[in-house]
């Protein structure tokens, strides 16, 4: 069990390898990059939009209530904003990417290696890696990156409102607090975490795609399985990349 999850492990930072090469070689697929582009954002840009809204919400009431306790009130905005940037919104990106775009991509690249067509495009010399899985995974790290700032902005205005309205605070507490604690490194690491994610998920879910067991229904099953461990994944880079983050900048005033 443990040589066959190193086996796995190897071949998927193999695919992450080669993807990265073939990102810099010509021709590049902008036609497929675009539909695949559509294709992710079609299926994404709604629910990430609803999810953030709850989000920003329970960060918000949450955060508020406590500082209600510790007596610091006034910090409410600027602690729930930087709760949402920084950890809510990338997460929420990566998991929508990889459980719509990334389960679209998956068995998209599974039917198409069931049916022999990429058996077929190697034998022609055309790279499928290079051809279908280069494109599918800028497209989700592109998505990504957009939908960051859309979730960002809709969860922070849905917890302003929460905070204003449901708990009684003030707007101008709300947004003093925020530039008073806030920086822009914030915004920059919630980007690049989406990068990163839109990343993994990608590459998970063509890997997942381009080794199906089993016929239809293994496709099913790596549809099931590229979720998954994009899922897991995704909360191990957040963790190693927050703990690297608060080491490298460090908070404002401090």
């Amino acid at each position: 069990m443990i040589t066959g999850a190193l086996r796995e492990t190897g071949r998927l930072f193999a695919l992450a390898a080669e993807v990265s090469r073939a990102v810099f070689r010509r021709p590049f697929q902008f036609r497929e990059f675009t539909e695949q582009f559509w294709l992710v954002a079609s299926v994404t840009i709604l629910p990430a939009a609803l999810v953030s809204i709850p989000f920003g919400a329970v960060i918000a009431l949450q955060v508020g209530s406590l500082t209600q306790q510790l007596g610091a009130q006034s910090f409410t905005g600027g602690a729930s904003v930087l709760a949402v940037v920084q950890q809510a919104s990338p997460l929420i990106v990566a998991l929508l990417i990889a459980g719509a775009g990334g389960s679209a991509i998956c068995a998209d690249l599974g039917s198409r290696k069931i049916r022999e067509e990429l058996d077929a495009m190697e034998v022609m010399g055309v790279s499928p890696v290079q051809r279908l899985v280069v494109p599918r995974v800028l497209a989700a790290m592109g998505v990504a990156v957009l939908l960051n700032g859309l979730v960002s902005v809709v969860g922070i205005l849905g917890g302003y409102f929460f905070n204003v309205i449901m708990q009684g605070g003030t707007p101008g507490a709300y947004l003093s607090s925020f530039s008073a604690l806030a920086q822009l490194p914030d915004l920059y690491v919630s980007e690049l975490k989406a990068l990163v994610f839109g990343f993994i998920a990608g590459i998970v879910a063509a890997y997942r795609g381009l080794n199906p067991r089993g016929g239809p229904k293994g496709v099913g099953d790596a549809v099931n399985q590229s979720v998954v461990i994009t899922f897991l994944l995704l909360f191990f880079v957040n963790m190693v990349m927050t703990a690297v983050y608060l080491q490298i900048v460090p908070p404002k005033g401090g």
